[in-house]
């Protein structure tokens, strides 16, 4: 890789015009045709955060640690975090070439749309976008509605456990909970960008901070711990959901992993608002995507030397109610000290991470948002692309936060039906990222212009694992999870992905087709 080392490449320095010097992010922005509209005062630093407090390590291996335990146990946590971290490098690497030569908020369709050349852009773009802005919009509900559960589990930790007659939170309760947080999400994003930004660098030192302090805490408080041999070698295949192929187990227990390591198209969609984006998108989205790799692992390592007893820890009878970290938590401290006040405390920690996690994706979906409406593909684009006096897509904040909470409300009619709406989460934002990618390779392989940051001879290769990871994904994250297959068994995974793509291609060949053109310049270029 890199960094302005191609002959062919756009510049990659601070442009001079007249006697003022431009920034280079904002110069190859008018070079593809928009009006710089949102302010421009991110750092690299900055726009990394972003990126690393949406993947948040905290919060993805947190709320679904109970799938790796289950699946594969300890040996799938140590080895498939590095399997997926690399194969995901490679989907970072190719997005940050792509970044690098345009730098636009829209990003991932607006990619799709220049690679995939004239005849199929409009066509590329519809996909792309559509995809990318449901898949944010699932991430979010995901997010916050995580929150909203270990919430109720802090509640229930704090007045005695389950076993001690603690409160025990309704459904209603926790959709009540997932609006308050969505509101004052909204309420954040609606501040200016040097409010976010502060909040972003806070949100990425909080990570960092938790992950260290947690790792080294948790394993030194309990009182039992578990083995080098059993952290690295042990292999969990008491599932109890019938499937006992130990490759079809490790695969499954992948799944924790990939959907931890999802979200760093954020840097990619806060580009505009970004110095030297060109540049620094491009390094927000593989430092995000590498530090994520190494300081989960870590977070994977320490919690896993307090694991001893798999079953008693996931079952629905222990006092965190088979919330499998926060049981972790709370009985290191309890077993200790006599009571599980630290480890509540703990949790609090893992609270703020996802809190901060939540935040950071309505930003992400509200510049998704402003950028898709201001090509006019959405409903209403003309209310989603304004920006207020602050230069902020105030619109398109309160949009996101409102339609994350929607996407809530089927958990209070099926469990079943709200996990498929936020398979999307992985699988949507995941067939997003590898479709401008595949037109790189493909359509536009020998006529794709690398910015600053490029892979050189090496971005063909590089593209075409990436692609094939995300294929090779997409069966993994659709495979069934328990046998026998029934309603309440059944993946519906495929059913939510088929069922956006149905709906998608339907638009476009009953109405987009006609009027939806792409990618729409604001400037003359």
């Amino acid at each position: 890789m890199a960094f302005g080392s191609e002959k062919m490449a756009l510049p990659s320095h601070s442009v001079e015009n007249g006697s003022v010097l431009v920034d280079s992010g904002q110069s190859r922005l008018t070079e593809l045709g928009y009006k710089q509209e949102l302010k421009r005062d991110l750092s690299v630093f900055s726009n990394f955060a972003f990126s690393f407090s949406i993947i948040s390590v905290l919060t993805g291996i947190t709320t679904v640690y109970n799938t790796g335990l289950t699946f594969g146990g300890p040996l799938s946590f140590v080895y498939g975090w590095f399997i997926a971290g690399g194969f995901t490098m490679f989907v970072g690497l190719s997005m940050a070439e792509i970044c690098s030569s345009y730098p636009t908020s829209g990003g991932l369709y607006y990619w799709s749309a220049k690679l995939a050349g004239p005849s199929w852009a409009p066509l590329a773009s519809w996909l792309t976008g559509w995809f990318n802005i449901v898949g944010q919009w699932a991430v979010t509900t995901s997010v916050d509605f995580s929150l909203a559960q270990l919430i109720q589990v802090i509640i229930l930790l704090s007045t005695g456990g389950k076993n001690g007659g603690g409160y025990d939170a309704s459904k209603y309760v926790v959709i009540g909970f997932h609006g308050a947080i969505l509101l004052i999400h909204a309420i954040i994003n609606s501040l200016p960008i040097s409010v976010l930004s502060f909040f972003g660098q806070l949100a990425a030192a909080w990570n960092l901070l938790g992950v260290l302090l947690l790792m080294v805490l948790i394993p030194s408080v309990a009182t039992e711990r578990a083995s080098a041999k059993f952290v690295f070698t042990h292999f969990n295949t008491d599932n109890g959901d019938g499937i006992n192929s130990k490759v079809y187990i490790f695969v499954l227990g992948l799944l924790m992993s990939q959907y931890t390591l999802t979200g760093y198209d954020a840097s990619a969609h806060m580009t505009e608002e970004t110095k030297g984006a060109d540049k620094n998108g491009p390094r927000g989205i593989i430092s995000s995507i590498g530090i994520s790799i190494i300081f989960g692992w870590v977070y994977l390592l320490g919690i896993t030397f307090a694991v001893t007893n798999i079953p008693f820890l996931l079952s629905k009878d222990n006092d965190a109610g088979g919330y499998a970290i926060a049981e972790i938590f709370y009985i290191a401290f309890k077993n200790r000290y006599g009571n599980g006040v630290g480890g509540i405390i703990c949790l609090g920690v893992v609270a703020i991470a996802i809190f901060f996690c939540g935040m950071s994706s309505i930003t992400s979906n509200s510049r998704m948002a402003y950028a898709f409406s201001r090509d006019g593909a959405m409903p209403l684009s003309f209310l989603w692309h304004k920006v207020n006096k602050q230069e902020v897509p105030i619109n398109a904040v309160w949009l996101s936060a409102f339609i994350s909470f929607c996407m809530a409300l089927t958990s209070l009619g099926s469990l079943v039906a709200f996990q498929a709406m936020v398979s999307i989460a992985t699988i949507g934002l995941y067939i997003a990222y590898a479709l401008p990618i595949l037109f790189r390779v493909t359509l536009a392989r020998k006529t794709f212009k690398p910015g600053p940051f490029n892979l050189g001879r090496y971005g063909v290769l590089v593209g075409w694992i990436a692609v094939l990871w995300v294929a090779t994904i997409s069966v993994l994250f659709s495979l069934p999870v328990a046998y026998p297959i029934t309603s309440e068994t059944l993946n519906y995974t495929p059913v939510a992905v088929c069922g956006l793509l149905f709906i998608t291609i339907s638009s476009w060949i009953i109405s987009a087709r006609h009027w939806f053109t792409g990618p729409i310049t604001n400037i003359d270029t």
